[in-house]
This record gives C-alpha cells, sequence and structure tokens, in this order.
C-alpha cells in the first residue's frame, strides 16, 4: 500500500510540473534523456537499438515499434502510453511491467521524470 501511495504522489507530483512545462523544462529533459541515451534514440535518424525508438511514445500502444523484439510481458502489458502511464513506468519500469528486459532502475525525482516527458514529446 505504501509503494502504491508512493508512486501515486509521484505521478500526481510529476504530472503537475508537466502542467507549467516551458521550453526550459525540455531543455532540462534533454540532458535527462542522457540516462536513456545508452539504450534509446530519439529524433529523424533514430534507430532501434537496445531499447526501441522513443519517437512518438507518448500515444503509442506498448510494445509496438516495428523492427524492435519486445518482451512478451511489454507485448501483453495492454499499456498505451500517455503522461502518467509513462512517468509511472518511468520511476520504476519493472515495478510497472513486471517481466520487462528494460535492465533501468528509474527515475525518481518526479521533476527530472516530467522534463524528461516535456523532452521526449517534441518527437
Amino acid at each position: 500500500m505504501k509503494k502504491l501511495i508512493a508512486t501515486i504522489s509521484f505521478v500526481a507530483g510529476a504530472l503537475a510540473l508537466l502542467g507549467s512545462a516551458s521550453a526550459q523544462d525540455a531543455a532540462a529533459g534533454e540532458k535527462a534523456f542522457g540516462k536513456c541515451r545508452p539504450c534509446h534514440m530519439v529524433g529523424e535518424t533514430a534507430k532501434n537499438g537496445v531499447g526501441p525508438v522513443l519517437n512518438g511514445v507518448i500515444g503509442r500502444p506498448a510494445g509496438s515499434v516495428e523492427g524492435y523484439n519486445y518482451s512478451a510481458a511489454n507485448k501483453s502489458s495492454g499499456l498505451t502510453w500517455d503522461d502518467a502511464t509513462f512517468l509511472e513506468y518511468i520511476a520504476a519500469p519493472a515495478a510497472k511491467i513486471k517481466g520487462t528486459k528494460m535492465a533501468f532502475a528509474g527515475i525518481k525525482n518526479p521533476e527530472e521524470a516530467a522534463n524528461l516527458l516535456a523532452y521526449l514529446k517534441q518527437y
């Protein structure tokens, strides 16, 4: 129960920050994307690597980037990436999708996560 409350608080805080998102937030999000860059790409020339391309992630069903070999857990999650789902996932990927092959501890700071989301929404 404590974990659920903490997750709800994290997502609510990050969503509140997004409500006041600015170009500065996206710039800070680009810096936060440095944690994602070893596995993911964004932009015109983005290609799947260790992780799938993140262009257009918001609004996309989980496990749906063509040419990327997702875990069964991700493909069958039934999730569609929206702001709240992304923020909950990025805080603790393995907790959100049990069995995901994304080996990342997560971004625990709501402001950093909101900035990352603002950055990704540009693509």
